[in-house]
């Protein structure tokens, strides 16, 4: 609703076109300001901005600032502990996709943070990461994970692991799922994820996905802070 009524005011406002006298057109031009502002820096949520899909999750504890500053580029800032996931990417996501991502990436030295391709499926509901970059391993994201096998992809090994989450939010609500991870062994913050080459790895191992959901290259955090601008492209 803010949405509209912004535009409402902005197009009411061009309506009047030659004859706006300066404080209108000075108005005009803030109110351009706020919904562009509103736009690319986005409240907790998902959405689209210049063609890309984006998710923007935070919990109480974390102070962020997430802004969309182009179709495939984000910022995202962060201060705290609890947990975020942000991201751009597409939805619904695709198993052939051949993602290229870059980073400016600077986490503090204790923070809890990685660098992933994630998404989630539905039927069956599975929540995955093909993990790319971790802080030191200071995110333990294989904790009570069994490790299945592994693959190798876009030149390094990837370990493989799977996690049943018990009563832990998800996309159709508080739900009991499973995770798939592929841990890449020498981590990066750029390169290209080969994305069919994980999914024909985990179905070699029992660990089907179902119909795509959203997938993104995502920032996600536990605690510290930092600041990262991501590019994503490839999707």
């Amino acid at each position: 609703m803010v949405f509209v009524s912004l535009l409402s005011a902005v197009a009411c406002i061009a309506i009047a076109g030659v004859s706006a006298a300066p404080g209108n057109l000075t108005q005009m031009r803030e109110l351009r300001r706020q919904l562009t502002a509103r736009q690319s820096e986005p409240a907790p949520g998902q959405g689209t901005f210049d063609g890309f899909f984006y998710s923007y999750f935070v919990t109480s504890g974390f102070d962020t600032t997430f802004t969309n500053i182009a179709g495939g580029q984000y910022e995202i800032q962060w201060d705290g502990s609890g947990d975020f996931v942000v991201g751009q990417g597409q939805n619904p996501g695709s198993t052939d996709a051949v993602i290229t991502f870059s980073s400016d990436f600077e986490p503090n030295a204790d923070s809890e943070v990685i660098l992933s391709v994630y998404g989630w499926s539905e039927n069956p509901l599975v929540e995955y990461y093909i993990n790319e970059f971790n802080n030191d391993g200071l995110f333990d994201i294989t904790f009570e994970a069994t490790q299945k096998g592994s693959v190798t992809s876009d030149g390094s090994d990837y370990n493989i692991f799977i996690h049943e989450q018990v009563n832990q939010p998800s996309i159709e609500g508080t739900a009991t799922f499973n995770q798939y991870l592929s841990i890449r062994e020498s981590g990066r913050t750029s390169g290209t994820v080969t994305v069919a080459n994980h999914v024909a790895a985990w179905a070699s191992l029992g660990m089907d996905l179902g119909t795509l959901n959203y997938q993104i290259v995502a920032v996600e955090s536990l605690s510290g802070s930092g600041q990262a601008t991501v590019t994503v492209s490839g999707i």
